[in-house]
């Protein structure tokens, strides 16, 4: 089966960096898009970043020119840098990939685990 999982979480101080990555595993013939989430307590989960098979990448407005979305796609994995982390940056990060797995014509959302990012000093 399809599997997502995330890594590179922590507790960070502000201003400070982390790198998270997600790999995906298994009958995979192809990945489309692929994003990041996150969700902050008695918040909606939101739009981070995401980037098409191309590279092509957009970002939401409270991260832009702080974070930076990157893949590999023949690791099936995608990453993203957090640079100059603030306190409002806390939440559980989530892996979003648009699957097509092998033997089917269709594409689904794929969702990992959640890896949790804490900003504080």
């Amino acid at each position: 089966q399809v599997q997502l999982v995330e890594s590179g979480g922590g507790l960070v101080q502000p201003g400070g960096s982390l790198r998270l990555s997600c790999a995906a595993s298994g009958s995979i013939f192809a990945i489309y898009d692929m994003g990041w989430y996150r969700q902050a307590p008695g918040k909606q989960r939101e739009l981070v970043a995401v980037i098409a098979r191309t590279g092509s990448t957009n970002y939401a407005d409270s991260v832009k020119g702080r974070f930076t979305i990157s893949r590999d796609n023949a690791q099936n994995t995608v990453y993203l840098q957090m640079n100059g982390l603030k306190p409002e940056d806390t939440a559980v990060y989530f892996c979003n990939g648009a699957v097509r797995p092998i033997g089917t014509i269709s594409t689904r959302n794929y969702w990992g685990q959640g890896t949790q990012v804490t900003v504080s000093s």
